[in-house]
C-alpha cells in the first residue's frame, strides 16, 4: 500500500543476529521474527526498510532481499564472519557504525528514523544519528533486560554483564521512545532502571495469521513425519537456561512414574539448538544428559532448530504448547501456538502472564515447578474437551494481535515522533 507520508525509508538494526535465521538458534528466537515480520508489515504499508545486521556468514550475499517490497537485509562485516557470542559483538560495534555509513553514501540513502533492537543496536543507533546530524529520531526495543535476565540467574554465567546494563542505561538515555510488548516490561524499566516513563510506550508484537493458522492435525503430523497415533508436546525456542526446558523434562519423569498409560503415545519434541553437534554447548549438553537420567530418553526427541515455514505444522500437530520459562518479555512462540489453535501451558512471568489467559487460552503455572507442571499437562491429555476448547479460544484471542494492526500502531508512533501524525490514517 502506497502512501504519500515524508516517511519513506527506515533503518532497523539488528546487530548481533539476523531476523532471517532459523528459530531456536543459539541467538536466534522472538526477536528475529519480530524483526523479519515487522519490517515485512512496514513494507506493505508503503515504508522501505533497510535491516542491518552482522555478517557471520561470508558466503552469504551482502543484500537479501528476502522480506517482500521494500524490505533488504543488508550484512554488514564487522569483526570475523561467523558466529560469535553475543559478549564480544560488542568490540566491533564501531566497525560496524562504519560498514552502515558507508553503505548509506554509496546508495546515498537517508532514513527518516531508526529502529534499533536490543541493547547493542541501541549504541549503535547514537552513533548513527550523531553522523546523520543529530535529528533523526531513534526508537528503542530491549527484548530482554540484563537486571531482569539476573534477577533469575541461578550462578554467574546465566549473569548479564556490567557492560550491558550500562549499555541498557546508556541506550535510555538517549533512545527517544522505548517500546514494551506488555505492561510488565514497562514496569521493570521503571522499578530497575528508573526510566523516564514519558518515553515508555507499551506495543504487543504481532502475529502472521496467513502464515500461523490451524492446520487439520493428520496433515500437519504427516508434512512433519509424525505418526498418525502418537500425540506430541511441543517446546519451541532458544536452548538456553532461562527457558526452563529442564523443568519439562523432569515434569514428564513425573507422569511416566505416576501414570505411564498417560503417555504411552506421546512424544515430547524440543524444536532448537544443534543436538547433534560434535560440540555441544553447555545447556544441551546438560539437558540431554538429564534426560538419559531420568529414564525418558525414548519420551522427548531434541529435533534441533527448524525453518518458520514448517513451524505451523508443528504447532497444529501438537496437544499443547509447553513454554516453562524462568523469564519472557513477551513469548512469541505462545502467540503463534495459539494462532494456530493449539493451547499452551506457560509460566506464570513477564509477557506469558499477559499472554496467556489462565483457564481460557492454556494454564499458568509457577516457574521451576516440575509437579504443577506435570499436573497441567495431564489435564490436557486426558480431558479432549477442555484441550479442544482452549485451542478455539486461544485462536480467537490471537486474532488481536494481526501484524497488519500492530504495524499500524508502530507506524502512528513513527508518525508521532516525527512530527507527522497525519500518519495515524495509515494503519486503516
Amino acid at each position: 500500500m502506497e502512501h504519500s507520508s515524508p516517511i519513506r525509508r527506515i533503518a532497523m538494526l539488528s546487530v548481533h543476529t539476523c531476523p532471517l535465521a532459523m528459530l531456536g538458534g543459539k541467538k536466534t528466537g522472538g526477536m528475529n521474527v519480530y524483526v523479519r515480520d515487522l519490517s515485512r508489515e512496514l513494507g506493505r504499508q508503503g515504508i522501505q526498510v533497510d535491516v542491518f545486521t552482522r555478517s557471520q556468514d561470508d558466503c552469504q550475499p551482502r543484500i537479501k532481499h528476502d522480506l517482500g517490497y521494500g524490505g533488504r537485509v543488508i550484512h554488514i562485516p564487522a569483526g570475523p564472519e561467523t558466529p560469535l557470542p553475543v559478549v564480544q559483538v560488542g568490540d566491533y560495534l564501531e566497525e560496524f557504525v562504519a560498514g552502515v555509513l558507508a553503505f548509506a553514501e554509496q546508495e546515498q540513502a537517508t532514513y527518516d528514523l531508526i529502529h534499533s533492537h536490543y541493547w547493542l543496536s541501541g549504541l549503535v543507533a547514537e552513533q548513527l544519528r550523531r553522523a546523520w546530524g543529530g535529528t533523526v529520531p531513534i526508537i528503542q526495543m530491549f527484548h530482554t533486560l540484563g537486571h531482569m535476565k539476573n534477577r533469575i540467574a541461578t550462578d554467574d554465567s546465566q549473569r548479564a554483564s556490567p557492560a550491558r546494563i550500562a549499555g541498557e542505561k546508556r541506550v535510555l538515555e538517549i533512545a527517544d521512545c522505548i517500546v514494551v510488548s506488555t505492561p510488565a516490561e514497562e514496569a521493570q524499566l521503571e522499578w530497575l532502571y528508573g526510566a523516564d516513563m514519558r518515553k515508555v510506550t507499551a506495543i504487543p508484537p504481532g502475529v502472521d495469521l496467513q502464515r500461523f493458522q490451524p492446520i487439520v492435525p493428520a496433515v500437519a503430523k504427516e508434512v512433519i513425519g509424525l505418526p498418525l497415533d502418537h500425540r506430541n508436546i511441543l517446546f519451541a525456542g532458544r536452548i538456553e537456561p532461562l527457558k526452563g526446558i529442564d523443568t519439562l523434562l523432569r515434569a514428564m519423569a513425573l507422569i511416566q512414574k505416576r501414570r505411564p498409560r498417560a503417555i504411552e503415545d506421546v512424544c515430547v519434541s524440543i524444536i532448537g539448538g544443534d543436538p547433534w553437534s560434535d560440540d555441544l554447548d553447555d545447556e544441551m549438553a546438560r539437558l540431554q544428559s538429564l534426560r538419559r537420567e531420568l529414564g525418558i530418553h525414548d519420551l522427548v526427541t531434541f529435533l534441533g532448530s527448524k525453518d518458520q515455514e514448517k513451524l505451523p505444522y508443528y504447532y497444529s500437530a501438537a496437544e499443547m504448547v509447553v513454554m516453562p520459562s524462568h523469564y519472557e518479555s513477551f513469548g512469541l512462540v505462545a502467540l503463534e501456538a495459539m494462532a494456530c489453535g493449539t493451547p499452551v501451558i506457560a509460566s506464570e512471568v513477564g509477557g506469558l502472564a499477559f499472554l496467556v489467559k489462565d483457564d481460557i487460552t492454556g494454564f499458568h503455572v509457577p516457574s521451576r515447578d516440575p509437579e504443577a507442571l506435570a499436573g497441567k499437562i495431564y489435564c490436557l491429555l486426558t480431558d479432549d474437551g477442555c484441550r479442544k476448547e482452549m485451542g478455539l479460544a486461544a485462536h480467537q484471542h490471537a486474532q488481536q494481535y494481526d501484524w497488519a494492526l500492530i504495524a499500524g500502531r508502530i507506524i502512528d508512533l513513527y508518525g508521532d515522533l516525527a512530527g507527522l501524525r497525519h500518519l495515524s490514517g495509515l494503519s486503516a
